[in-house]
């Protein structure tokens, strides 16, 4: 495992009980600003690549890994204390729609190296103030829970299997790479999240040592509930069993729709709470158009409300929204943890905890 690494972890579990830790924004976002065509993304290693490959941003950091480290070095300008890695559709099973299932470890190591580089390279600048990666590990495109025909309930398009191999292989780039923390993320289905911290205990019981892992689901809409159908408090009872450094919730929502369900959190999560909203709902053509100054004032009363310990922003969010969030949860203290008495735990669509 990468030298320094325990370090590193040491300076996390510090850096996070003494402030609120500011996560970066959206790497989608800010690639859309370059205006990147097809022999952009192709570079010379792929000019001959027998499809399409635009699109696919995770390949960029081997066809231009300048951009994405420029990108990188902007956030941590802007107040980000943690780079994620530009890996998030970086599995084998997601690059089979270009065609590139081999390069998966590849990918998840370089996509590592670039953002270990950039952080090292501020942390120099501000040694009092480290800078950290945390090893993006997305959903994928598959779901294991929900069948892709609507004749065929029982139908699947991936197992649980197809997705341990695969995310085990992505984590094991992201930590030869460098990163300092995986995070699954973006998660819809609690199935497919639940392979890849199996993947990750097994990769660390290989290696011998073990990385802080964060967990982040998504909330699809104003049910409150993920695609496959879990309450904020079922998704936590399923995953608590691995222990993470943090819990959390991103994208699909704006902060206002969101805060309800990371309150949720704050107050049955025995871990830190971590929240990464997008900049409000996606309008007509797809963008988002919340400021800077909306964004921020809705993450500051969350930190003044005490239930965050680390927040961030996903799709539509710049640095220009991580400066505002910094700036308004400054001098703020990170939420307490809670201690949980032992219970029976249980999940299914709903939480259940049995009191007496």
């Amino acid at each position: 495992m990468a030298q320094g690494m325990g370090g590193r972890t040491e300076a996390l579990e510090i850096a996070a009980s003494r402030r609120i830790l500011l996560l970066d924004g959206a790497m989608g976002t800010m690639i859309q600003q370059h205006e990147l065509g097809e022999d952009d993304y192709r570079g010379s290693r792929f000019a001959d690549w027998g499809q399409p490959l635009k699109g696919d941003n995770d390949l960029l950091v081997l066809t231009q890994p300048d951009i994405i480290g420029a990108i990188h070095r902007t956030y941590l300008d802007a107040g980000a204390d943690i780079l994620e890695t530009n890996t998030f559709n970086a599995t084998s099973i997601s690059q089979a729609d270009y065609g590139l299932s081999d390069l998966a470890y590849e990918l998840n190591r370089e996509g590592a190296r670039i953002a270990r580089e950039v952080a090292d390279a501020k942390t120099a600048e501000t040694p009092d103030r480290p800078r950290f990666v945390a090893g993006a590990l997305g959903p994928t495109n598959r779901t294991a829970s929900i069948s892709p025909d609507v004749e065929d309930a029982g139908a699947r398009n991936v197992t649980f299997e197809d997705l341990r191999v695969a995310y085990a292989e992505a984590a094991k780039g992201l930590i030869d790479g460098g990163a300092d923390i995986l995070l699954v993320e973006t998660i819809f289905d609690t199935l497919n999240a639940k392979a890849a911290l199996f993947a990750i205990d097994e990769l660390f019981e290989d290696l011998g040592a073990t990385l802080p892992v964060m967990i982040s689901g998504t909330i699809t809409d104003l049910s409150g509930r993920t695609l496959s159908g879990q309450t904020t408090g079922a998704f936590w009872h399923s995953v608590r069993h691995a222990k993470p450094f943090a819990i959390g919730l991103n994208c699909a929502l704006g902060a206002s729709d969101l805060r309800a369900h990371v309150a949720d959190l704050a107050r049955i999560a025995d871990t830190r709470v971590s929240a990464y909203p997008n900049a409000g709902l996606p309008n007509a053509f797809g963008g988002y158009d919340e400021t800077p100054d909306q964004t921020a004032a809705h993450l500051g009363e969350w930190a003044q409300s005490g239930i965050v310990n680390m927040v961030g922003g996903c799709c539509g969010t710049t640095p220009d929204h991580i400066r505002a969030v910094a700036e308004a949860v400054e001098g703020l203290p990170p939420r307490g943890i809670p201690e949980k008495p032992r219970r029976l735990r249980l999940s299914g669509l709903e939480a259940f905890e049995l009191v007496q």
